[in-house]
């Protein structure tokens, strides 16, 4: 599969399923301290590039804040761009903790397809709204600082969708005569649409029913991304579950 351009909607905030390693930073920790360290300069790195986005942001105001030198800083990451990749590489490992973790596995695609987007959407705009505008702005941004950097991380974080989407079409749930690419997009693309539109209004009225958004984006999404016959096969499959259920009854 070929690598996506940065004018494709879908890259803004994913790209194919690929796995891909985190950037390493500069100094590999030899001890505890070290380790405490490297999460103090990520945690408050996080704060700052959520403030204030990615070219606001400096080294010397997070080191400021934690009380140390921009050098000590430095010792860890190369600068702002390798710091500023390993916080949303770590972000959006978390994203994908959570995705996967909670997955409702063995329920029908349309349930794992709104536990997905619900998931995604809480985690987006309720828990990091900062850093959902840093990635939908510096995503589309090739050939700046930070947007080719993107690149590894959007791989990582489609993972689960894509796996989700292969796994309905393998089973009957989703249609097969799209390819999985244009799958992708038809789901992404709205969802980023919801991203801007809250990312952009103002902070006093940036409030969202992510529950009610959430079902009313998956009834969208699913008349597009269904298997034609999967709503026959599932009233199907209900049928024999009762027909199964009755006959334990009755035997019993």
């Amino acid at each position: 599969m070929s690598e996506p351009s940065a004018q494709d909607p879908s890259t803004s905030i994913a790209a194919p399923a690929a796995v891909a390693a985190a950037p390493r930073t500069r100094r590999s920790p030899a001890s505890a301290k070290s380790e405490q360290r490297i999460r103090d300069i990520l945690r408050v790195g996080r704060e700052v590039f959520a403030e204030k986005g990615y070219e606001r942001a400096t080294t010397t105001e997070i080191a400021q804040r934690l009380g140390i030198s921009e050098a000590t800083v430095f010792t860890y990451f190369r600068g702002k761009r390798e710091l500023c990749v390993r916080v949303l590489g770590d972000w959006y490992d978390e994203i994908i903790a959570a995705t996967e973790q909670g997955m409702p596995l063995g329920r029908p695609m349309r349930e794992q397809l709104h536990y997905l987007v619900r998931t995604h959407l809480r985690l987006f705009l309720i828990q990091g709204t900062g850093l959902c505008a840093l990635v939908l702005s510096e995503g589309r941004s090739k050939g700046q600082e930070l947007g080719d950097s993107f690149l590894p991380l959007q791989r990582r974080y489609t993972a689960p969708l894509m796996d989700l989407l292969a796994r309905g079409q393998a089973s009957g749930e989703i249609r097969q005569d799209m390819p999985l690419r244009l799958l992708r997009s038809a789901v992404l693309g709205p969802m980023e649409h919801i991203l801007w539109e809250v990312v952009a209004a103002p902070a006093a009225s940036r409030t969202v029913d992510i529950d009610r958004v959430a079902e009313q984006l998956v009834t969208l999404l699913w008349s597009a991304v269904q298997a034609p016959s999967s709503e026959l096969a599932a009233l199907r499959q209900l049928r024999d579950d009762v027909a199964f259920a009755l006959q334990r009854s009755n035997s019993s």
